[in-house]
């Protein structure tokens, strides 16, 4: 498990969302990062994959925010 993903899944209930909204996106960016590397690195086309898999990061950020709101 990537260490952002972890991160996020090992904070005490409520940590998450004490921080600053900042903070909060910092978590799901990295997250977010993490699964676009592991995809891209897993695509046979992955130089063609990386620009498209990053005009969508602020949708996976948002789709990870969204996912951990209580």
């Amino acid at each position: 498990m990537s260490e952002a993903i972890k991160a996020i899944t090992t904070l005490s209930k409520g940590t998450y969302h004490s921080l600053p909204p900042d903070a909060q996106r910092a978590f799901a960016v990295s997250a977010a990062l993490e699964l676009i590397a592991e995809k891209v690195s897993n695509s046979p086309n992955n130089n063609e994959q990386l620009p498209w898999e990053m005009e969508r990061l602020s949708g996976y950020v948002k789709l990870i925010q969204d996912a951990l709101k209580v």
